[in-house]
Formats: structure tokens, C-alpha cells, sequence
């Protein structure tokens, strides 16, 4: 099977402001439509499929797939990650937010459900049992020479946190879908991407639109919350698409030249146009489908899809 959907789902626990951009392959080129709503997750998956006429789906998701290792190693207790992740079902617990570090436990990792006085990651990390704040972070959560550090899974205060995206997906899209007839595959517990778009009709893969900035040597003068340094970015955008053989449909062209509007969700649509283009890149080869030489990472920890930047140290 070849993929003939590209789409990377800029992720939000806030249904408003999750946007997807979706690419279809005709022959060596792409054709890229404007940013649409993810909309209801309970049957995206079976859309995606049918828009893909009997392709796969190279589905491109910007949340965290995977443990910290610290906490697998202490807590995961299945064999894998998928394994954990299925086990879910029956902990519906583990999705509650803490409120106060008396109620973090590894059956309850997510923390803290408001913001307080004197809260930081280290002391979450020790009521985890993880021994400080590195604990939390996935070796890909950490900053490289290319790009800053991500969030950690567990966290879940501020702009800057992607647990309630984690818990959005895992609980109401993954589990599901899991559990149903043709399940989606999930990069890279599963393999490398390709070989598993040959197999399967969807596969899932971490996608970081910060880190596809580097791969395309963009770089953002000011911030992405304002529509005028977005739209600053539409001509470098456009020679990116054009360097894959992508081409923008006139809807695509015209959220570009606006910056993806003035909105609250314009970072949206931004972001999931940049994912989309990190995940054609893994596609047509010119980033790597797999991961590092590290047993923890297609077992546990997972990774961002086409990176190859490691930690500094």
C-alpha cells in the first residue's frame, strides 16, 4: 500500500483550536488543501481512510507518543508502550489531572490541574519517584543545537505543556481506535514509517512543527501568536512546498498571504501546515523514517518523526 494521505493534526484539549492540513498525492507530486477542524475524533480515523480511496494515511500528530523512560523503567510493567497504552482502558484514573502533589501517584501522573504557589517540575518528578525534573522529559523532549526543549508528557500548566493534548488522544482517539477493527499502526513502536504505510491503512507518528522549522531553515522573526510574523513566512512557506513537489490549492495560497488569519486559532493552522510538511519530507526521503540506535525508543519513549538531532548535552 502506498500512502496517498499525508496529514499532520495540530493538537489542542481545546477543540477549537485543533487544526489539521491535509496533502493528496497524485503521482510524484502533493496537492496541499487549506487548514481545516480536526472536528469529531470518534470518526476521523474512518475519514481519513475514506478520503484516501484505499491509501494509507501518513497521520502526523503534534502530542507526545511514548514514556519518559525513567517512568516506564519504574512503572510501565507491560512489555512496550502499545501494551501500556491498551492497558489504559481499564485505568480511566490515570487521565485525571492532580490538583495537589498529595495526588500524584504513577497511577495518577498528570499534574498539576491549576496553577499554585511554589509548584515546580522537580517536585512532581519526586512524588513520581523519578528523581528530578530530567526524569520527566523523553530524550526527544530535550533541547538539541537545533531547536529548545519541549514540554514533558506529564505536565499539564501553562502555554508551554502538552499533557492535556496527551490525555485528549490517548483517551478519546487512540484507545478507541485501538481497539477496533484495522487499527491505526503507531511509529515507531510498531517499525519504520514507510514499511508501515505498506501494511497498514493508518499510521501514527509524532510530529513537532518546531523541529520542522529547522528542517526546512526557517526561521520566525517575532512570534507565531501574530498573524504579521506569520504571514512574513508565506514566501519562504511556498518554496519549501514547491522544493517537495507540493503544490498549495488557492485556499492554501490565500491563508499564506493572510498569515492563517487573525484569530485566536491562526498558531493552529500555522503549525499544522509546517507538521504536514515535515511528515511529505519523511515521505519522499529526505529525512529518515526510523529512529536512533536505542532499544528504549521503539520500545517506551518513542520519538519525533524525520529528527536527527540529539540531546546537547
Amino acid at each position: 500500500m502506498t500512502a496517498t494521505l499525508a496529514v499532520h493534526a495540530d493538537w489542542s484539549s481545546d477543540p477549537r483550536k485543533r487544526w489539521m492540513t491535509v496533502a493528496r498525492r497524485d503521482g510524484p507530486r502533493w496537492h496541499i488543501a487549506a487548514p481545516e477542524p480536526v472536528a469529531c475524533l470518534g470518526d476521523l480515523l474512518p475519514r481519513l481512510r475514506a478520503r484516501a480511496g484505499g491509501g494509507a494515511v501518513a497521520l502526523g500528530v503534534d502530542l507526545p507518543l511514548g514514556l519518559p523512560r525513567a517512568y516506564a523503567a519504574a512503572h510501565g510493567g507491560e512489555a512496550d508502550f502499545l501494551a501500556f497504552l491498551r492497558g489504559l482502558a481499564d485505568r480511566p484514573e490515570f487521565f485525571e489531572v492532580c490538583a495537589s502533589l498529595e495526588d500524584v501517584s504513577p497511577q495518577r501522573p498528570f499534574y498539576p490541574a491549576r496553577g499554585a504557589r511554589g509548584m515546580t517540575r522537580h517536585a512532581h518528578a519526586l512524588a513520581l519517584g523519578l528523581g528530578g525534573a530530567a526524569g520527566l522529559s523523553r530524550l526527544c523532549d530535550r533541547a538539541t543545537a537545533e531547536r529548545p526543549a519541549g514540554a514533558p508528557l506529564f505536565w499539564t500548566l501553562g502555554a508551554n505543556q502538552t499533557g492535556k493534548a496527551a490525555i485528549t488522544a490517548w483517551r478519546d482517539l487512540l484507545l478507541p481506535a485501538l481497539s477496533a477493527p484495522a487499527p491505526p499502526a503507531l511509529w515507531p513502536f510498531e517499525g519504520n514509517l514507510l514499511p508501515l504505510l505498506a501494511r497498514h491503512e493508518i499510521v501514527v507518528a509524532e510530529t513537532y512543527p518546531a523541529e520542522a522549522m529547522r528542517h526546512f531553515s526557517l526561521r520566525m522573526g517575532g512570534s507565531k501568536r501574530r498573524q504579521a510574523d506569520r504571514t512574513a513566512l508565506a514566501e519562504p512557506l511556498s518554496r519549501a512546498m514547491a522544493d517537495l513537489g507540493a503544490t498549495p490549492d488557492a485556499a492554501m495560497r490565500a491563508a499564506l498571504a493572510e498569515g492563517f488569519g487573525a484569530d485566536a486559532a491562526g498558531e493552529d493552522r500555522f503549525d499544522s501546515l509546517l507538521g504536514l510538511l515535515c511528515v511529505i519530507n519523511v515521505l519522499v526521503g529526505r529525512r529518515p523514517d526510523g529512529v536512533p540506535d536505542d532499544p528504549w525508543l521503539r520500545t517506551w519513549e518513542g520519538f519525533v518523526l524525520g529528527q536527527t538531532a540529539l540531546p546537547v548535552a
